[in-house]
């Protein structure tokens, strides 16, 4: 895992380093009970203070995607894991509402939308 820390942006440290490994575990390249790099490993690598690594550990704890075990370290929790299905899941929707609303648009009725999809889903392994 490499955290690249911007000291120019605006945006704090401790939320650089909390985005990118949230990007990571929602793009499952860090999978479910993957340990984490140390707080001091981390702080030492990125330059930056074990308080600053820690503030973006507990940031990704309180929203279900690390779990910290006091003495072994933090681990990509399996709530990671579903957050990440239900991320897949929001952009279907979001692309299912566009073409949605450009069927309309185009003056599809319900029903005809209906049936693209039926037909779609029919053709599709």
């Amino acid at each position: 895992m490499q955290i690249i820390i911007n000291n120019s942006s605006m945006k704090p440290i401790y939320e650089q380093i909390e985005s990118q490994i949230k990007a990571e575990i929602l793009a499952g390249k860090l999978l479910e009970d993957t340990a984490l790099p140390s707080v001091r490993t981390l702080a030492k690598d990125v330059k930056v203070s074990a308080l600053t690594v820690k503030k973006a550990y507990d940031t990704l704890e309180q929203e279900g995607l690390v779990v910290t075990v006091p003495g072994k370290g933090s681990f990509v929790a399996h709530a990671g894991i579903n957050l990440r299905e239900e991320q897949f899941r929001k952009e279907v929707e979001s692309d299912m509402e566009a073409v949605i609303r450009k069927g309309k648009s185009c003056g599809m009725s319900r029903e005809d939308l209906k049936e693209l999809i039926d037909i779609i889903m029919m053709d599709t392994p």
